[in-house]
């Protein structure tokens, strides 16, 4: 029999094949001694092993010639052999979820054809993580609450998971959120982690977009310590949230890791500091005006702009975010 080249069978990674530990020791034995007979193998085989053929054979990871002979496939063809048929189960898959839905939707009319009720904050938060699991592509989100953030820190490793993975992941935080110090340094380490972040003052729901296919609406029950959601499947009320969610991430201001990590040309600007000392030193409109040498129209426009970039809906609180984020 062939002797096994050196080092061959150390350059296959056999802990990167889908398969069990039985299928990869017999793999790998396989690469030292085929080609083998069948026979031969099995002669010796334990029943674990026979079983571990067996599934072998079956995904074409190993190959059987007319004579009885295993031949082990070049390991780049035997995962894209594997690949393949996994593709070929999520395709028989996505059509057999088709027609269950087709299904429930002749029985239950036709709006349960794209929206499902998950009743209870477990449940919503469950699926909240299966979904970002298996995004492919981006996850976008409008952050108000506090409906789940009782139940598991805020963000969570599968968010961390899926930007590993090269996940696009968009959202936008209101801006009271954001008051919460726990709260802010999360998004900030989101932020630095790849997520791209923004502020709004007021959010006219909480939503998780995923690629562009489903989306999950939390709905917060009126006790105020339990929530509901509606998953919301391909349909012109996703393309309504979707365009929803556009529409405040253009609106929002940035957030950024830390105000280190901002665009040099990036607030806070020295008027806007220069602002910020005389507001916090209590003066009024007309003396901040006559100090910057502008109108009050414009001193007012600015303090408005400020509180929308903050998430701040006094002044008071533009001045607790300002020192928070170190603009002071």
């Amino acid at each position: 029999m062939p002797t096994e080249p050196p080092g061959a069978a150390s350059a296959l990674d056999v802990g990167s094949l889908p398969i069990t530990s039985d299928v990869a020791d017999v793999y790998r034995d396989l690469l030292r001694v085929a080609p083998l007979p069948q026979r031969e193998f099995l002669s010796t085989a334990s029943r674990p092993a026979a079983r571990a053929l067996a599934a072998l054979l079956s995904s074409g990871v190993v190959h059987r010639d007319a004579a009885g002979v295993l031949h082990v496939r070049p390991p780049r063809t035997a995962l894209e052999n594997w690949a393949a048929q996994r593709e070929m189960e999520a395709a028989r898959a996505r059509a057999a979820a088709e027609t269950l839905s087709g299904l429930y939707s002749a029985v239950h009319g036709t709006g349960a054809a794209f929206v499902e009720v998950i009743e209870g904050k477990g449940a919503v938060r469950e699926l909240f993580r299966q979904l970002q699991a298996g995004a492919r592509t981006e996850v976008r989100g409008l952050e108000r609450g506090p409906y789940l953030r009782d139940t598991a820190r805020v963000p969570e490793e599968v968010q961390y998971d899926g930007l590993r993975r090269g996940l696009r992941y968009r959202c936008v935080y209101e801006g009271e959120l954001l008051h919460d110090e726990a709260m802010l340094a999360a998004v900030r380490a989101a932020v630095a982690a790849g997520e791209q972040a923004r502020v709004f003052p007021e959010l006219p729901l909480k939503m998780m977009l995923v690629d562009a296919d489903r989306g999950l609406v939390v709905l917060p029950r009126a006790s105020g310590d339990d929530a509901d959601a509606m998953l919301v499947h391909r349909s012109r009320l996703l393309d309504g949230l979707s365009e929803l969610f556009e529409v405040f991430w253009r609106l929002g201001a940035p957030i950024h890791a830390t105000a280190a990590t901002a665009h040099p040309d990036a607030e806070p600007t020295a008027a806007t500091q220069r602002l910020l000392a005389l507001l916090t030193a209590g003066l009024t409109d007309e003396a901040i005006a006559r100090d910057l040498g502008i109108s009050n129209r414009t001193v007012h426009r600015r303090v408005s702009r400020l509180q929308e970039l903050l998430g701040a809906r006094s002044r008071f609180q533009l001045g607790v975010q300002a020192t928070r984020r170190g603009w002071l």
